[in-house]
């Protein structure tokens, strides 16, 4: 079936976004957004088709109240790969409220591993890639509750990353040359894989610049965050993005320990700029090739930047489950999710501990971090006493102060 016969031989269209593992509270949050479907339904609208929305929950049976018509078509859209479970969860489900309603699944998972969704969710059907007649759709807010929009300026990536699905999913690198006729909500989210990348960046921003003076805008955001690389290469840049109020913004260090000096001259050019460094984020795969020594190392580093680090823990494109439970406090192995050989499902918890520990240090600026301060387990007279102090001095106080300054590994 081609995309645009969706609208030409269906009248009512059900499209379905699986119960992912969000917190209730996080269904909103500009991260999860389903936004391919929020674009197809617009699109899906604009040739006379009855679209509804329906986000499913953990318990399938009450969302059958919201379907109030017999859809001639269903879209289910999926997520992660390791998010696979949800995706048949969520074809099972309509498999069994419409038997007889044909089921494509499409997305990200989809895309991805395109043989093994159809096998393991039993959809009739695959759709790899982007829907592109609905691509110049604006998505269809009236379905969800926001107060946030989506924004594309660019597709793909110019990068060729090993542990990224981008090329796959999107391998043309195309932008837009301006968003400002765009513009529906003060609060902007770009979903650019790359966004300095594209050629016409500074303009894009400088429109930004504008529409904020006139207040037509509030802040921007990047999903994806920022290309050092290019910073590195165009300054200017740092300043239009601080200009045009770009938020938390973010920038990766996937390789080694000898990096940080390129790393430095990245924040400082964020720093120069006028953002301050407890606010900008280090993306830093872990559970992959650098050892847990090196990645500690980061750490270390990023500390001494005074910069928080975004939790990146690495799974394999290829594989469709990851039952990693950051709860439990029994030990688990390979076979609920992947480990890399170098690494331990000890060693993973730890760096996850440890980033999350000095995280806290850097937001709230102290000098170590306690579990009894911030689960109140010891009076606030005594927390705001001790506060300000150093780690080596406020060790005799406090039982469980952490030195961020320190590797930890038990």
């Amino acid at each position: 079936m081609k995309k645009k016969d969706w609208a030409q031989q269906h009248q009512k269209i059900l499209l379905i976004e699986p119960s992912f593992p969000i917190p209730r509270k996080s269904k909103n949050h500009k991260d999860f957004l389903p936004i391919g479907l929020l674009k197809i339904a617009s699109y899906l609208k604009s040739e006379g088709s009855d679209v509804k929305l329906s986000r499913l929950n953990s318990e399938f049976q009450s969302q059958i109240d919201q379907f109030d018509f017999d859809p001639d078509l269903i879209l289910i859209t999926s997520l992660f790969t390791y998010w696979a479970q949800y995706v048949r969860e969520a074809v099972n489900f309509c498999r069994n409220s419409f038997p007889n309603t044909k089921i494509i699944v499409g997305g990200i998972y989809a895309s991805l591993l395109p043989e093994d969704c159809k096998e393991f969710t039993g959809c009739d059907e695959v759709f790899q890639g982007v829907c592109e007649e609905a691509e110049n759709f604006s998505p269809d807010y009236s379905l969800v509750d926001v107060d946030y929009q989506i924004i594309h300026a660019s597709r793909g990536c110019i990068r060729k990353c090993a542990c990224c699905g981008v090329n796959e999913i999107e391998p043309n690198f195309t932008y837009k040359k301006s968003i400002k006729n765009e513009i529906i909500k003060r609060k902007l989210v770009f979903y650019d894989n790359n966004l300095l990348a594209n050629p016409y960046i500074e303009n894009i921003l400088e429109e930004l610049v504008e529409l904020k003076k006139k207040r037509i805008i509030l802040n921007s955001e990047s999903q994806s965050g920022f290309d050092g690389r290019i910073l590195l290469k165009n300054p200017k840049l740092g300043q239009l993005l601080k200009k045009s109020n770009f938020i938390n913004p973010k920038i990766a260090w996937d390789g080694p320990l000898s990096d940080r000096e390129d790393i430095k001259k990245q924040i400082d050019i964020l720093v120069d700029s006028g953002y301050q460094t407890k606010y900008i984020s280090v993306f830093m795969l872990y559970n992959h090739d650098i050892s847990f020594e090196d990645m500690e190392a980061k750490r270390i580093q990023c500390w001494e930047w005074n910069v928080q680090i975004s939790d990146c823990r690495y799974r394999p494109l290829d594989r469709n489950f990851d039952n990693y439970n950051p709860y439990t406090k029994k030990p688990q192995s390979s076979k609920d999710y992947y480990i890399h050989p170098g690494w331990t499902d000890k060693l993973i918890r730890k760096f996850r501990s440890n980033i999350r520990k000095q995280n806290i240090c850097v937001r709230q600026d102290i000098l170590y971090y306690s579990a009894d301060i911030e689960r109140k387990r010891i009076s606030k007279e005594e927390a705001t006493k001790y506060k300000n102090m150093e780690y080596s001095e406020a060790k005799d106080f406090i039982m469980d102060a952490w030195n961020p300054n320190s590797v930890h590994i038990k």
